[in-house]
């Protein structure tokens, strides 16, 4: 009875500390699959940043480190010890569809991807053509003293069976072929992606760690990269490529291939990835032909066949369409981020009202708010409600969760940059 006692209190002791176990695991697992929304870093603050020709403005999701391209430099300055960190040149001064030609942070960190191009320095390539081994048939002789008869069953119509001598094989010199030498053409411009991390901003000691990732030849020369976005849980990477005859929607998963996803005479004017499951929604144009469409790599669904809805973003398991006439936004639609997709979903409209949609940038920040801003005002769109913030600064930036507003104003040799929350 006694060691009865012992095995059944044995038993519930194995029991609560697997079901503790398996507790604790189901919450990592939950972490992962929904992690937390924390609030997006804000910070204020004022730095002096030497040149006065800052273009495609980025800031990282820290606030800490901006990123800007400068005569076709790409630069990284440290906001917190007002100093550049960091910078990669084209390997050309005249041909500018080399260097640098596009980059983005990755959230949560301070990581920037970026794609350089530059020369191929093996694009001719010459290989050997050897050729193949024939085998010639020889020509016969006869031999008269080895005669050899035919089927005697076959007569000759003068002398009865007909006596065939037998032959034997003439030795033909065998001609040499000489191998050949052929060129082979291969894309005159590669590109190359790499991840710039960086140490913590206030880190003295630390280098930035620019990493060659993986070299990409699927582009076409001079081929300028107008979209960038990107699926982190996935891996994947999206880019819209435009060259003088075409355009070009690449999928890139980093950790294996790289494919082309646009149907033939398809543009896009924009897209969004899903970082829960790497869907890329696009607006898609062929002929007269506009719609919403979602991809997975090569099948396809439509997600509204109005021919004046475009897509805005995604955030927080929310798709967010805009339905845009004569360039201005009169109406947001979402639908849920799903990985069973279908075609023609129910859409939601959020808000309807009218923004102007001519030469503007677009982001959904991370309380979901849908923001559409130029230079000098910002429409905010959020829970229904639209309130309209006019800025102070020659040029104006706007965070990619739409937390922190960056102000430009270029000086003699320098700009100065001040940053404060966006309210």
């Amino acid at each position: 009875m006694r060691k009865l006692r012992i095995i059944l209190v044995w038993t519930l002791v194995s029991l609560f500390l697997q079901g503790g176990a398996y507790f604790f695991l189901n919450n990592k697992v939950k972490e992962v699959i929904s992690p937390s929304e924390e609030p997006p870093i804000t910070v204020k603050l004022k730095a002096t940043i030497p040149g006065a020709d800052l273009t495609n403005i980025q800031i990282s999701y820290a606030k800490d480190y901006l990123a800007y391209t400068e005569n076709g430099t790409l630069k990284i300055f440290n906001l917190i010890q007002g100093k550049q960190v960091f910078e990669k040149k084209s390997p050309s001064t005249t041909d500018k569809t080399l260097g640098v030609i596009a980059y983005q942070w990755l959230p949560d960190r301070n990581t920037l991807l970026y794609f350089y191009a530059k020369k191929n320095p093996n694009e001719v390539t010459t290989v050997t053509i050897y050729p193949k081994t024939t085998v010639q048939t020889p020509t016969q002789k006869p031999t008269p003293n080895q005669p050899n008869t035919e089927d005697p069953n076959q007569k000759n119509d003068k002398t009865g069976p007909t006596v065939k001598p037998n032959v034997e094989p003439k030795v033909v010199p065998v001609v040499p072929v000489e191998p050949r030498i052929e060129k082979r053409y291969g894309n005159p411009q590669i590109m190359e992606l790499y991840s710039l991390e960086l140490p913590e901003s206030n880190d003295n000691e630390t280098l930035p760690d620019d990493r060659f990732n993986r070299t990409i030849d699927k582009l076409p020369k001079g081929g300028k990269i107008e979209q960038l976005v990107f699926s982190t849980s996935t891996n994947l990477i999206y880019l819209t490529v435009k060259s003088p005859a075409s355009q070009q929607l690449i999928e890139i998963d980093v950790m294996k291939d790289v494919s082309t996803l646009n149907k033939s005479g398809e543009t896009i004017d924009n897209m969004a990835a899903s970082d829960r499951y790497g869907t890329l929604f696009i607006n898609s144009k062929i002929g007269k032909n506009h719609q919403v469409i979602a991809l997975k790599g090569s099948k396809r669904w439509v997600i509204s066949k109005n021919s004046n809805d475009r897509i805005l973003g995604i955030r927080a398991g929310k798709v967010y369409i805009g339905e845009v006439q004569n360039d201005e936004l009169v109406k947001i639609k979402t639908t849920s981020d799903r990985s069973d997709l279908t075609d023609n979903p129910s859409l939601k409209t959020e808000w309807e009202g009218l923004i102007p949609f001519k030469n503007v940038r677009m982001l959904i920040g991370s309380k979901g708010q849908v923001v559409v801003y130029d230079h000098q005002i910002a429409y905010i769109v959020t829970d229904g409600q639209m309130k309209e913030i006019k800025f102070d600064g020659e040029e104006n930036y706007i965070s990619i969760d739409g937390a922190e507003l960056i102000q430009l104003n270029q000086q003699e040799t320098s700009t100065l940059a001040e940053l404060q929350p966006l309210k």
